[in-house]
């Protein structure tokens, strides 16, 4: 077809109009002029020439005033809206630039667009040519027959005769009859009342043609053939309406029609005007934007190709399957994977070699693509093959994209995120445009290069295909060269690589399961929160001013600064580093130790926030598809290992408030499931024993008592059953003070006891646990001599500021090598058990699934069959993950939320 549509016609007005309402985001120039109609309009233009090169081609538009059919039918359009001013604007920069395109702008004064296309077609076809009409427009149908097609650039659909008929039901010499029968709202043509698309089909199959309609109106009965009868003469007048004139004298020869050279000074001018920036520099052959040339376009030495059809797919898929290891990266919709829908794929097989195939860009003028579904299932063998090796960059994104859209990608070996990760944990940043600039020197296009920024942005869908090859087939070529820049550093280091090969990369997999499962809320037991909260808040708010003494914004920390300081005159106990009085949490809880207002002033804090992070926004997060919550977690952003997760961040919901406790109840289980949490008990002080080889820490550890308690006995100098609560709280906060390197003051301060005390307890616990000292000791000058501390996997944490000269930055430095290894190993035992829960899940078929991983603790969606063998595996599994010096043990609980559970 491509090649005998020897002449095209285009509907210039239907162009118009679909690209003024097609982009989303309304483009503007710097002044503040609208540009998206003319550069959907134009752009449809490029991507029409680009796909069928013609030789002739036409754009027809309306020239504006009154036609034959005004003069027949006085109403004709008349609901038509005026068109829009900045519409009118931008028509006039169309009807400037397609002429400057060297293609032929048609417009004939009295004589409708549709006419014009109807008669050039007629011409045409007497001198032997095909046409192709290029429209959305039903009533150009009439005009489809051998010789005629039409195609919708914007549906990706083509009319030949079968089409017409499969499209309206009738053939295109009945389409005049069709129209008039049902009329037409948009040019006001009147019809037969009641009529629509099934009745005129029903009507031109049963009778014939229009005329044996007529004839045989009182065989038609119902109210609907009351209509017809009494509105025979409108029925005439509609199809006199509806018929395209194809015999006009136009004053126009068919070689007037010839595509001719463009006008480039003209363009130029044009373009810089409307500010079509990437335009201007293909003019330029980019021989004057060097400097810009990033935005959107690739390296002079890159290859990166578009596959828009089946033999360039047939020939990339051959490549692919032939090499020994290719880069994949997907485009979407948008950053959520549990909402993006796929727009295409890129590939690489070599440093500038690169494809991208794109599938559902859906912009006006984009150039017709293969079709989804159909491709997908050709690239399903390849992408699910596990002997096919791959690499990509944040891996969990594109696998759960791509198994949302039905494909199960494996054989993926490497993900530079998490290279990058284990390499500089908590020394860089691990997104692909850093890893170009650290590791290759290298400047990427950015999605705001190629997308826009702000309220602007476009999505993917709606990125021009040339541009978005640049991007994103250099996604892949960088993803590929950054993979083999960093896999020699890792295999260099075994312990790295293990920690890679055996946990990271598999752990993917799993996150992407438990994120996909989500977890049921309680919307209204939530909403039910906010309200009590608010009231709450209220009550907090109207007893500070009455603390106060007067009105004010307890939000405000300029006000609270004047009310706690200057009004009522309480001592500034640390100041800002602009030199303000601080109303730091902190300085608040201190305060709070003796005042009332600071007090109420953190209570309000601590309520809104959970009200504005939690009760208020966990609603709206819901998922419509799946009716659940899918936080997102984050494998490479804690230098510990530790994951994180966002939208939501369940990692903070707190646990020592009723509120907070309260919003855990909201996480409920489906009907006939039960939540079951797993939490490992006292994670990192059993690591502390294995990593000080404490003879008392393990003894208390593998005896089972309550360490807390074993320590109050060894510092207060009494028996185990002596200690009462005070005291064991205060060994808890030594316990847990000292691996984190916390100092007599700080652990005064949180005991809310003299320093000298607090020296004394920490001087006691040391001499009754030497083996902990010893680990400190050691941590800090392990950090001292090689820049990091390990985790009992290999995990290292890097501390760039163990040799500040600045005292509080390395005195943080070394409190954070004693605490590191604790955290880090806490975190690989997590990761560790819930590689093998899932395994064990997957392996017995079991309807359990994990839904939350938090700190030290999973929570699983149980049917209330199983909850009790599914408890006693985990936490059999979660406890035999690793052998230590004392045993792991793993409290468990259940419940029909998440609050009972835990």
């Amino acid at each position: 077809m491509t090649s005998a549509a020897q002449i095209i016609l285009v509907d210039g007005s239907s162009f118009l109009f679909r690209a003024y309402h097609a982009i989303r985001q309304p483009l503007a120039t710097a002044d503040g002029r609208t540009t998206h109609a003319v550069f959907g309009t134009i752009n449809m233009l490029r991507s029409l020439t680009a796909e069928y090169r013609p030789t002739r081609l036409a754009v027809v538009m309306d020239a504006g005033g009154k036609t034959f059919r005004d003069e027949m039918y006085a109403q004709y359009k008349a609901n038509r809206p005026p068109m829009p001013d900045d519409l009118r604007a931008q028509l006039a920069y169309v009807k400037q630039i397609v002429p400057a395109l060297g293609i032929a702008l048609v417009s004939i004064p009295e004589v409708e667009a549709d006419d014009v296309i109807g008669t050039l077609a007629s011409e045409a076809a007497s001198q032997g040519f095909h046409t192709l009409i290029v429209s959305g427009d039903k009533d150009l149908a009439q005009l489809v027959n051998e010789q005629v097609e039409m195609v919708d650039t914007m549906r990706n659909t083509r009319l030949d005769l079968d089409g017409v008929v499969e499209k309206f039901g009738v053939p295109p010499e009945r389409m005049i009859e069709y129209l008039a029968l049902m009329g037409d709202a948009s040019d006001n043509i009147p019809g037969i009342p009641g009529v629509g698309p099934k009745t005129a089909v029903k009507w031109l199959t049963q009778y014939g043609s229009l005329d044996r309609i007529v004839a045989c109106a009182d065989e038609i009965k119902g109210q609907v053939g009351a209509s017809l009868r009494g509105n025979l003469e409108q029925l005439a007048l509609s199809r006199q309406l509806a018929t395209i004139q194809c015999d006009l004298d136009l004053g126009l020869e068919l070689d007037d029609l010839l595509v001719q050279p463009p006008d480039t000074e003209k363009l130029r001018s044009l373009y810089t005007d409307l500010e079509f920036r990437s335009w201007l520099k293909q003019l330029d052959g980019d021989g004057d934007s060097a400097p810009q040339a990033k935005d959107d376009a690739p390296p002079s030495d890159a290859h990166y190709e578009t596959i828009l059809d089946e033999e360039t797919l047939a020939r990339w898929i051959d490549r692919l399957q032939q090499s020994t290891l290719f880069a994949i990266d997907t485009e979407t919709t948008s950053p959520d994977p549990h909402q993006a829908e796929l727009v295409g794929i890129s590939f690489s097989v070599a440093e500038n070699e690169a494809a991208y195939l794109p599938l559902t860009h859906q912009y006006a003028g984009a150039p017709k693509q293969l079709p989804c579904d159909r491709t997908l299932a050709k690239l399903r063998p390849l992408l699910e093959n596990p002997q096919q090796a791959k690499t990509a960059q944040n891996l969990k994104y594109d696998l759960e994209v791509l198994r949302r859209h039905g494909i199960a990608l494996r054989g993926v070996t490497h993900d530079t995120m998490l290279m990058s990760y284990l390499l500089d944990a908590g020394n860089s940043r691990h997104d692909m445009d850093t890893l170009a600039r650290k590791h290759l020197g290298y400047e990427t296009i950015t999605f705001s290069d190629v997308a826009g920024r702000g309220k602007e942005q476009l999505t993917f869908d709606q990125v021009e295909i040339a541009q978005a090859t640049s991007y994103a087939a250099e996604d892949a070529d960088i993803t590929l060269r950054l993979q083999r820049a960093l896999a020699p550093r890792l295999e260099g280091d075994e312990a790295l690589q293990a920690l890679f090969r055996d946990i990271e990369m598999p752990l993917i997999d799993v996150l992407a399961r438990i994120e996909a499962n989500g977890v049921k809320v309680d919307t209204d037991m939530l909403r039910r929160q906010s309200a009590a909260i608010a009231s709450r808040l209220a009550e907090i708010e109207k007893a500070a001013v009455d603390e106060a003494g007067e009105v004010f914004n307890i939000a405000s920390t300029k006000q609270i600064q004047e009310i706690l300081y200057e009004k009522q005159g309480i001592p500034v106990l640390r100041k800002t580093p602009k030199g303000q009085p601080s109303t730091a949490e902190s300085v608040l809880q201190e305060l709070a130790r003796t005042y009332e207002l600071p007090k109420l002033i953190l209570a309000h804090r601590g309520l809104a926030k959970l009200k504005g992070t939690y009760t208020d926004k966990l609603p709206a997060l819901v998922n419509p598809r799946s009716g659940r919550i899918h936080t997102s977690y984050h494998q490479a952003v804690a230098a510990t290992g530790r994951l994180s997760s966002s939208d939501p961040n369940l990692q903070n919901i707190p646990v020592r408030t009723e509120e907070g406790r309260q919003i855990r109840a909201a996480f409920i289980a489906e009907p006939g499931h039960i939540l079951v949490s797993a939490d490992y008990s006292q994670i990192e002080l059993r690591i502390m024993a294995h990593l000080s080889a404490d003879n008392g820490l393990i003894d208390a550890f593998n005896r089972g008592l309550d360490v807390h308690s074993a320590t109050a006995a060894e510092v207060f100098g009494i028996a185990v059953d002596e200690v009462d609560g005070e005291q064991r709280r205060r060994a808890k906060a030594i316990n847990f003070g000292l691996i984190y390197g916390m100092s007599a003051f700080g652990l005064a301060r949180q005991l809310h006891i003299e320093q000298k005390q607090a020296r004394e307890y920490m001087e006691i616990y040391f001499e009754r646990y030497p083996g902990v000292k010893g680990y400190m000791a050691h941590a800090r000058e392990t950090a001292r001599q090689q820049g990091y501390v390990e985790t009992l996997y290999g995990r290292r944490l890097h501390l760039p500021e163990i040799h500040s000269r600045n005292a509080a930055r390395r005195q943080y430095a070394e409190r954070t090598a004693i605490n590191a290894p604790m955290q880090g190993s806490a975190a690989d035992l997590i990761k560790l058990a819930m590689l093998a829960v899932d395994r064990w899940l997957r392996e017995e078929k079991s309807r359990a699934k994990i839904i939350l991983q938090v700190h030290d603790e999973l929570v699983l969606e149980v049917a209330e069959d199983e909850v009790e063998q599914v408890s006693r595996r985990v936490a059999e599994l979660m406890a035999g993950v690793a052998v230590l010096k004392v045993p792991l043990v793993v409290d468990t609980g259940n419940g029909r939320n998440w609050k009972e559970a835990h």
